[in-house]
């Protein structure tokens, strides 16, 4: 059992196990091709886990584990099979692993067959906590706790700069600029958020850092060669100039976003010292939120100039006015900002803050025609099928075993 909170590194560990075990294949005869099989058990029902009787027809139908099992157990070849449980434990299909995880190494169904494990397959979980694990199941495993703060972030920096443009090596200064600006201001930020900032929804460091490198991602997009033009040393030099700016920009809405109104005041006066070395300082009324970075004029701008003035449609009904307002324009700009640049977003907040309508305007009247909306409402008793019916009815089937959207969309 790899166990641990969301960024400590589980899915990293094990892949790199797998290709590392891989690739020594021919160094000794222990070390075979490592497949692994992925399975959320949480995402179907028992019955689609392990297999059931179909009500109607009385015939049993196989799970998907016991047919993933049935099949790596069939496989005859030296090759190593892994299992792996990508899930929350829970008490009622972890129960049943009992008998595969004991010196049996069995998987024993409803329908009576009887399933053995050969000695080349493993049965990994992947879980956050052990909460409703019970000590029956726990004995039986192996157990590697990671954790995000002995993971660190450096590493996800690391290989974030593994990413950028090629054309950044024509300048010698601006890769070097970032990651001083990381080394110098990530740290002090990120523990200045923690012990001042209270947060509404629990986040990781690591998932800010990455949320910050998303950010700075979406401004380097026009800075790769592609068929039409190359990017010429002026080009970079130029991002040289305001990369300060662009930098502010990206901690203020990736570290600081996540807090209070009141953590906001806190992190706004902390921003602004750590900027009085900046070229291109933004106003010195309001909040470091209260203003968006155009790229172009090179010029910190409010919120409502980015938008034309707004005017009452006479022509729509009462109910489908939607007024623009000074959060909704940040937010709709900042989701329309990572959209574009296919990077995912989420939206978490009370009841009544507009998320719904907000979310449907910018998807709905503010991007290009060639994104298509899909709502799907989840509750508890939202199932895989249920999900799996509302994509299907809207993909398109491109070739075999190939679905999609609508072609140009």
């Amino acid at each position: 059992m790899i166990v641990g909170p969301t960024g400590g590194g589980k899915t990293s560990n094990y892949r790199t196990l797998q290709h590392t075990i891989t690739s020594l294949i021919g160094e000794e005869e222990k070390y075979q091709k490592v497949n692994v099989v992925i399975i959320n058990p949480k995402s179907i029902t028992m019955g689609q886990l392990y297999g059931e009787v179909d009500p109607q027809t009385t015939e049993w139908i196989d799970g998907v584990l016991a047919k993933k099992i049935e099949i790596c157990a069939a496989d005859q070849s030296p090759e190593l099979h892994w299992v792996m449980f990508d899930g929350p434990v829970d008490a009622l299909w972890i129960e049943s692993m009992n008998t595969v995880l004991d010196d049996n190494k069995k998987l024993c169904l409803n329908s009576g067959q009887i399933i053995p494990l050969t000695d080349r397959m493993r049965m990994m979980f992947e879980v956050e906590d052990l909460e409703v694990a019970s000590p029956a199941t726990v004995s039986r495993c192996g157990m590697v706790y990671m954790e995000p703060v002995a993971l660190g972030y450096n590493c996800l920096f690391e290989s974030w700069y593994l990413t950028f443009p090629p054309p950044f090596k024509l300048s010698e200064k601006l890769a070097h600029k970032i990651k001083d600006y990381v080394n110098k201001y990530i740290p002090t930020m990120l523990d200045f958020m923690r012990r001042n900032c209270p947060e509404p929804v629990v986040t990781m460091d690591n998932n800010l850092c990455q949320s910050f490198c998303k950010i700075m991602d979406c401004h380097f997009k026009d800075y790769y060669d592609n068929e039409e033009r190359a990017i010429t040393k002026e080009e970079i030099d130029d991002l040289e100039s305001k990369i300060e700016p662009i930098f502010a920009y990206a901690i203020t809405w990736s570290f600081g976003c996540t807090t209070t109104l009141e953590g906001r005041k806190k992190f706004d006066a902390k921003m602004r010292e750590f900027m009085s070395g900046f070229s291109g300082l933004m106003p010195g009324s309001g909040l470091v939120y209260d203003f968006c970075y155009d790229v172009k004029n090179k010029m910190w701008m409010d919120w409502l100039e980015t938008v034309p003035q707004y005017t009452v449609d006479t022509r729509v009904n009462y109910t489908d006015i939607v007024v623009p307002t000074f959060d909704s324009i940040r937010m709709k700009f900042l989701k329309k900002l990572l959209i574009s640049n296919k990077k995912n977003v989420m939206c978490p907040g009370n009841t009544g803050t507009g998320k719904t309508i907000n979310i449907e305007e910018l998807l709905k009247n503010e991007m290009s025609e060639e994104y298509q909306s899909l709502v799907i409402t989840f509750s508890a008793q939202t199932s895989a099928n249920q999900t799996q019916d509302a994509l299907d009815e809207k993909f398109e089937k491109r070739a075999r075993g190939v679905f999609g959207p609508a072609p140009g969309k």
